[in-house]
């Protein structure tokens, strides 16, 4: 046995030095700490092997729920409640849109999506009865993948409104319009991109911390995927995309921040009298296309014209006698997302990524910033948004803008325009859209792009990009102070990032102690009197952090004061905002205010109606796995965002932090730190479903193997394809 033992350790030493000569064309999947996937493939199939096999040893079942989700299966398996997604996924599915985008994809985009679903299968034909033997457990197909890649780059249009386009039915109709409801928490992040005049070593850092949901199906997985002398990237990329979405190569590293400019827009229809399915354009009557949709035996007649289906909600855009609104999306049928991405892969400095999202031009819905060896940081929002300018919504809007810009349907002329530069009608070229190079530093926390560098403001873009001069939320502001100038380490910005601030509490804690000590009981709106000691006790002996821990105790109850301040009609700051000082205005909490302190006791009752303790410490209420996981909201002026809601919390934390890189990237390559929160696998069988969530509570990093010499003084397993 001990020959054995000795005989696989020796193996596995040469597998990690040597896999060229090991895989002789092959594929070579070797693990590192934390079960970090690094795939080494000949070309673009075995790498998307080597992944979707990787992938499926840890997600198997997540994946397989992922797929029947876009194959529109979900009732089938999962009962009635799903029958809104079925029918969502029936229709695409029906339109034939990823089909028909297939051929425009490279051919080593479609290879390495072959090659994911080839290793995916090549996984689970090894393990008999996958996933407690579910019968919705199936070999994947290439299109599958295509069609996981589509949602993503939908995720923030028609994606996040499979309701409102399903349930729209003409007047009279028994279907009921679905209720426009505000997604709790989008997808978001922070991104921050150093140049040379802000690190230490003068040369570029960069900072990407993601905040996405943690339901399995959207979470970050982290992988290094490698062809010699083709491709060498690593960082992490969301379940089922075959590709690293933030990361970064031996000189270049990026990360995404979600966008502020929409990628969706709703045309007003004015409907023919006495025929709802039909409308009129320049004074011509045309007919909306109806859609015969069956899933499981309940079928549905849905509507949509050329430019998109029939959009209603119960609120503002109902389906009246008159009136109807339909959606157009400029992502649908995006699939050059898989190409973009191995594009900004191989890109070595910031004029080649740049270069590389002007040729594409396919980004969804995120913003760009990077930073390369040469200390050169870089701001972008060169993506696919919708060519809708500032007097087109001046000319043919409709007062109806709320969160959706809204376009008048009756005129021709205010559908969508184009620009030279684009590489598809409708959209805006590369030339329109707001980007940035500097030496010292660009971010963005999901604000607009207007004070990426707060030193060289940008502007003169479209308002459908963002706005200009209006007020930054509190975690931009926090982000903006927190990286302002000065000299950067790695280490340094490691640190900065899990210092677990909260800028609403440095600046306004001690006037709301001081107030709730001067008065004991306050008036809710209810009229009530609420005895107020107990909560103002907790925010005493707080830490005015996010950290857990002893002095966590006030923290959840201040995420509930700072919701009820924020509500309309409470003069919650003390100094308000001032276009001349966007970055340190609005600031302080205006504790004598009336409804500051109304939104005082309305925290307390609320927390007493929960039967939740005012100062129930973080720990207890925010956890992993049992794990207490530090950080807190965004609202509350946090840059480490962990979304539990207060007073009630959830079960699991569903949305913030999720993978977490910083990497410098010097001329002797790139040195970079991890954390995916919740970990490689969402198996709660694996010892890679809690292992770097215990790292994060500890604030300890994953220091990433990149090099060959790093990577075989890491490997933990190897496996041949």
């Amino acid at each position: 046995m001990r020959k054995v033992l000795a005989l696989s350790l020796a193996l596995l030493g040469v597998l990690a030095v040597s896999p060229p000569s090991l895989a002789a064309g092959g594929t070579v999947i070797r693990r590192t700490s934390y079960g970090i996937p690094h795939v080494r493939a000949a070309d673009y199939h075995g790498l998307g092997e080597g992944l979707g096999y990787a992938f499926a040893e840890d997600n198997l079942c997540v994946m397989a729920g992922v797929v029947v989700t876009v194959a529109a299966e979900r009732s089938r398996w999962f009962g009635e409640g799903s029958l809104d997604s079925d029918l969502y996924y029936q229709r695409l599915n029906q339109s034939g849109v990823v089909e028909r985008q297939l051929a425009a994809q490279s051919r080593q985009a479609r290879d390495l999506v072959r090659g994911y679903a080839d290793g995916y299968n090549r996984y689970l034909a090894r393990i008999p009865n996958a996933c407690g033997g579910a019968g919705w457990v199936r070999p994947i197909t290439e299109l599958d993948i295509w069609r996981r890649v589509h949602q993503v780059a939908t995720l923030t249009g028609a994606e996040g409104f499979q309701e409102q386009l399903v349930a729209a039915a003409p007047p009279g109709s028994p279907t009921a319009a679905a209720p426009m409801r505000a997604r709790e928490e989008r997808p978001a992040s922070n991104g921050i991109a150093l140049g040379r005049s802000s690190t230490v070593a003068g040369t570029g850092i960069v900072l990407g911390n993601p905040h996405f949901q943690w339901a399995d199906d959207w979470r970050f997985y982290q992988h290094h995927l490698t062809i010699p002398g083709e491709l060498n990237v690593s960082g992490a990329g969301l379940f089922g995309v075959p590709v690293v979405n933030i990361g970064h190569n031996d000189r270049l590293g990026w990360t995404h921040t979600a966008s502020e400019a929409q990628t969706v827009t709703l045309s007003k229809l004015a409907l023919v009298p006495g025929d709802p399915t039909a409308y009129v354009v320049d004074g011509q009557v045309r007919r909306m296309i109806a859609e015969q949709v069956t899933v499981g035996g309940v079928s549905r007649t849905l509507y949509r014209t050329p430019d998109g289906p029939v959009f209603e909600d119960d609120r503002l855009f109902q389906w009246t006698d008159t009136t109807a609104y339909v959606l157009r999306d400029v992502n649908y049928g995006n699939l050059r997302v898989i190409d973009q991405w191995l594009a900004i892969a191989r890109a070595r400095r910031v004029s080649e990524l740049r270069a590389a999202l002007v040729r594409f031009q396919a980004l969804p819905w995120v913003n760009t910033l990077a930073s390369d060896s040469t200390g050169t940081a870089y701001y972008s929002d060169i993506q696919v948004v919708p060519h809708v300018t500032d007097d087109k919504r001046a000319s043919c809007g409709t007062g109806l803008d709320v969160d959706l810009v809204v376009l008048d349907g009756s005129r021709a002329s205010c559908g969508w325009g184009s620009d030279q530069d684009a590489v598809a009608p409708g959209r805006f070229g590369p030339g329109r859209l707001p980007e940035l190079v500097r030496q010292d530093q660009v971010s963005n926390m999901n604000d607009s792009p207007w004070l990426a560098n707060p030193a060289a403001p940008l502007t003169g873009y479209p308002s459908i990009v963002g706005d200009v001069g209006t007020e930054r939320s509190p975690r931009t502001r926090m982000g903006l102070e927190m990286f302002g100038p000065g000299g950067f380490s790695l280490e340094g910005v490691q640190e900065t990032m899990l210092r677990n601030r909260n800028l609403t509490a440095e600046q306004g804690r001690p006037a709301v102690v001081a107030m709730c000590q001067a008065n004991p009981t306050l008036t809710a709106s209810d009229g009530s009197a609420v005895d107020v000691r107990a909560a103002c006790a907790a925010l005493a002996s707080w830490s005015g952090t996010g950290d857990t821990g002893p002095s966590s105790r006030g923290a959840y109850f201040w995420r509930a004061f700072i919701a009820a301040a924020g509500r309309p009609g409470v003069s919650m700051w003390e100094v308000p905002y001032d276009p001349a000082d966007p970055v340190h205005t609005p600031r302080g909490v205006n504790a004598a205010d009336p409804g500051v302190r109304r939104a005082f006791a309305d925290a307390v009752n609320l927390f007493a109606s929960g039967s939740v303790p005012v100062d129930v410490r973080l720990d207890d209420v925010q956890q992993y796995e049992g794990i207490p996981i530090h950080g807190c909201r965004g609202p509350e002026g946090c840059f480490n965002v962990i979304s539990t809601p207060s007073p009630r919390p959830t079960a699991h934390i569903p949305h913030g932090t999720s993978f977490v890189m910083a990497v410098e990237l010097t001329r002797s390559g790139p040195r970079m730190r991890s954390l995916l929160v919740y970990g490689e696998s969402a198996d709660p069988a694996s010892a890679h479903h809690t292992d770097q969530a215990r790292l994060y509570a500890a604030k300890q990093w994953v220091t990433a193997a990149f090099t060959e010499r790093e990577i075989a003084a890491d490997t933990r397993s190897v496996r041949c394809l």
